[in-house]
């Protein structure tokens, strides 16, 4: 090992020397075959060469081994390191300050390649790490940067693990087995940490940061401090928290980080804690949403259980006493009339409670249609035959495609969705007026349609009609909990379909809803 470090480090040298001897030889054809005064110039190619390999020190050598190459083979008397022509030391001169001052312009172009090549690099590396910490999965992300670290850097392991207070709970690993081991054992070594730079001020440049070296005092010296070498830590900051550590191993070889290394991994922290604040503020602001919405279905609950539900009770409560008061006597059509009115609004109580369990599961995302094939005409006459004693003040058209093929649904729910849609087209039609119930296929769906006569939805409501506990602004209180058009979208979106309300141009409104139409089997068909 202490062989290849000290040819690592002579290394340029010597290959700078082998160029030069490659351009003494050939300066010496060139002699032998043209008599060239100025083939000295050749050695700038060297020198040239040299830089552009290594960079400047080996350049100068590369300069100073021109100059006595030149002086030992080509210039009288041949062989020695003395002059004999006083004009020559001009020449070896200018041979030796045009190849420092050549090579220490081309060491300088080499030096800025370099560092716009890392400038790059770092650019690249934080839009990567940037664009992989927006992706939704988290794990995903965190892994991809990890990886994209660990090639960056050449590193043999990188470890993203995240504390109790970061929004997230993962954990990122990427590297070979025995540096992978290494990085979860950091605990138990010598820390390394990266610790925050000075900051930019003005028109001043801010520090990277520099290494600071943490030993706890249970450890010992020797193993623990030689492995923590090449284990490296950055913490992640929250509004000055830490939240994460980005643990870093070297491979055995490796060379140290250099400052660009340790500005880039300065930023990647900085950029990984503006992720992980913008995932904490989501989350936050998600959750304050949930609470607001909840707010507002638990007020609007209890407004519907105040006047909606208590207005059947009342009703059932006063006709149901009336029967049984015994100092009354009352008529058979009257005591019939009586029974009526607590079967009526039994049945809206039931509608009632039935809408707003059904929207509870809605909302819960407990919906889970259990479909088969059904014929849809055959459920659109049950329910308009189930419902006939509502419908009996209107005039009821129902049309039907007879080649309409089976339909995949829940009967129960979609037989809900048609109940809800006839209902509230009763609730809206003035008596007397036409409700016309239609299915039509249309592509590889059918769509299911309850158009009435009455004066339409007003176009302020329409994109709100399909809200819980929404009310139309011209209704009084007390026409309606404003369940049903909500359950009714909750249960059609659960069969993948859509649903959509709009006005007639000849006058009334039109609900519409759709339902895919799936490849009968074989067996049904």
């Amino acid at each position: 090992m202490r062989i290849i470090a000290v040819w690592r480090a002579f290394r340029p040298y010597v290959v700078s020397l082998g160029i030069v001897a490659l351009f003494t030889g050939i300066v010496a054809l060139v002699h032998a075959s043209a008599d060239v005064s100025n083939a000295s110039m050749l050695y700038l190619l060297a020198v040239l060469a040299a830089a552009a390999l290594f960079g400047s020190r080996p350049a100068i050598l590369a300069s100073v081994a021109s100059f006595a190459a030149y002086n030992f083979f080509f210039i009288e008397p041949l062989y020695t390191f003395t002059v004999a022509d006083s004009d020559q030391w001009i020449a070896l001169g200018l041979l030796l300050a045009g190849g420092v001052i050549t090579g220490q312009l081309a060491s300088l172009m080499r030096e800025r390649a370099r560092e716009a090549r890392r400038r790059e690099n770092e650019a690249v590396v934080l839009y990567d790490v940037v664009r992989l910490m927006s992706e939704p999965d988290v794990q995903r992300a965190v892994t991809n940067v990890a990886e994209r670290l660990r090639s960056a850097l050449g590193l043999g392991a990188v470890l993203l693990a995240f504390g109790r207070e970061a929004p997230v709970q993962v954990e990122a690993v990427s590297g070979d087995p025995e540096a992978v081991t290494l990085a979860r054992d950091a605990a138990s070594l010598a820390e390394m940490i990266l610790g925050a730079g000075r900051a930019p001020a003005g028109g001043e440049r801010g520090s990277p940061g520099r290494w600071i070296r943490v030993v706890r005092p249970s450890l010992r010296t020797g193993d623990h401090l030689s492995k923590s070498d090449r284990v490296r830590t950055v913490p992640v900051h929250i509004e000055g928290r830490q939240v994460a550590s980005l643990i870093l191993v070297r491979t055995v070889d490796a060379p140290q980080f250099s400052p660009a290394d340790d500005r880039l991994l300065s930023a990647v922290a900085h950029q990984l804690g503006l992720a992980l604040q913008r995932m904490r503020l989501q989350r936050e602001a998600t959750e304050a949403e949930a609470l607001r919405r909840t707010d507002e279905l638990r007020s609007a609950l209890i407004n519907a259980v105040s006047h909606d539900l208590r207005t059947p009770l009342s009703s059932i409560l006063a006709s149901a006493g009336s029967l049984l008061q015994e100092d009354v006597s009352w008529a058979e059509d009257e005591k019939r009339g009586f029974a009526q009115a607590v079967v009526d609004e039994a049945q809206r109580l039931d509608r009632l409670v039935g809408n707003l369990l059904d929207l509870s599961r809605i909302e819960s995302g407990n919906i889970r249609p259990e479909k088969g094939w059904y014929d849809l005409g055959s459920l659109v006459n049950e329910v308009a035959g189930r419902l006939r004693w509502l419908t009996a003040g209107h005039h009821l058209r129902i049309k039907v495609p007879d080649d309409l093929p089976p339909v995949r649904f829940d009967y129960v729910e979609i037989d809900q969705v048609l109940s809800n849609l006839l209902e509230n087209a009763v609730a809206h039609t003035p008596p007397g007026t036409e409700i016309a119930l239609s299915v039509i296929r249309s592509g590889d769906s059918v769509e299911v349609a309850v158009a009435d006569s009455g004066p339409g939805i007003p176009p302020a409501d329409l994109p709100n009609v399909f809200k819980p506990f929404y009310r139309l602004s011209r209704e009084k209180a007390g026409a309606g909990a404003g369940l049903g058009l909500a359950v009714a979208r909750g249960l059609v979106e659960a069969h993948g379909g859509r649903i959509t309300a709009e006005n007639r141009t000849e006058g009334g409104a039109r609900f519409s809803f759709t339902l895919p139409l799936s490849e009968r089997p074989a067996e049904a068909a």
